[in-house]
């Protein structure tokens, strides 16, 4: 094991882009700085953050960025992790720095962190708004967001007829 080079992350990275890593498809499909606006208004309404104007003196740690904690619940999300996974996972995988927009010597968000992000959309009413605009995003690139069990995410191009098919089973399901 030798010394680190200047360009072996560099190489890193480039071995994952010829593996087709799923994380630079969504970065490059969805604008997640537009996000930000809602997830500030989110997170001062879900208490974890007060406005900028009510604010005494910036004094003090800087918050986390909302857009990168959002990146890493969308993480969770497609991977399904639960707060500590997600934590070590951040920390572990270069391809989810890369995504978060971290360098190896950054610190990654811990779980708690994760946790009170989280409470604090869903305390708004914000989660569900924020993620289906995330989903809409990628459909309207023609994009699913697949994840879940034992699977690594994946987005895909929608299957033709494949919605009306899964629309005419469920109500075979409830007539049943």
């Amino acid at each position: 094991m030798g010394q680190p080079g200047f360009f072996d992350l560099i190489r890193r990275h480039e071995s994952l882009d010829e593996k087709s890593d799923p994380l630079v498809a969504i970065a490059a499909m969805v604008p997640f700085e537009s996000f930000r606006s809602k997830l500030k208004a989110a997170l001062i309404k879900g208490e974890l953050r007060t406005s900028d104007a009510t604010r005494k003196s910036l004094a003090g740690r800087k918050p986390w960025d909302e857009v990168m904690i959002f990146k890493a619940l969308v993480l969770q999300a497609l991977y399904n992790l639960s707060d500590d996974q997600a934590e070590y996972q951040l920390g572990d995988r270069l391809s989810f720095m890369r995504f978060l927009g971290l360098e190896l010597e950054d610190t990654v968000p811990d779980a708690k962190t994760l946790w009170l992000y989280r409470e604090a959309l869903g305390k708004a009413g914000a989660v569900e708004e924020l993620f289906d605009l995330f989903d809409g995003l990628l459909k309207d690139k023609g994009y699913l967001a697949m994840g879940g069990h034992r699977s690594p995410a994946q987005i895909r191009a929608p299957l033709r007829g494949e919605r009306r098919e899964r629309t005419r089973q469920s109500k075979v399901r409830r007539c049943s």
